[in-house]
């Protein structure tokens, strides 16, 4: 609560503003902690769905809940990344299509076209040395293609 300066009286709190109680109770209601299985991440989802429709305003304390529980959510999917390991041509393949490559353009880092053909196929391994040469021209790490 605040008071003007002129009257002295008490007035109401300003619209918007932050109200611990509130925010307390829906802490009590939801019980946020932090994600450590696919479990929990689903309930803390299926929590945060419905705080999330655009034409839906927000109080305060909502916003601040839904602010937590994003960054837990954020935290876990960064310590548990969902993406499937790719074997290396995967990669490559992955790679020229994103680019608009064809085989074609790595024919500076593999030296001829059957080559080239047999490591985007994972016919052929990809040497120590193109790994090198894929990764300078992806900005990856050589160890994404070997």
């Amino acid at each position: 609560m605040s008071t003007t300066a002129t009257s002295g009286k008490r007035t109401a709190a300003a619209k918007g503003r932050f109200n611990r109680r509130k925010y307390a109770a829906l802490l009590a209601d939801v019980a946020p902690r932090i994600i450590e299985s696919p479990e929990e991440l689903k309930r803390a989802s299926r929590l945060i769905e419905p705080l999330l429709y655009p034409e839906r305003r927000l109080t305060p304390e909502e916003d601040a809940l839904v602010r937590l529980l994003l960054k837990l959510i954020d935290d876990y999917q960064t310590a548990h990344p969902v993406f499937p390991p790719l074997k290396p041509h995967e990669i490559l393949q992955a790679l020229m299509d994103e680019h608009g490559l064809r085989q074609a353009d790595l024919l500076d880092v593999f030296g001829s076209r059957s080559r080239v053909s047999e490591a985007v196929s994972g016919k052929r391994a990809i040497s120590k040395e193109q790994a090198k040469r894929l990764g300078e021209r992806f900005c990856l790490s050589p160890a994404a293609f070997i």
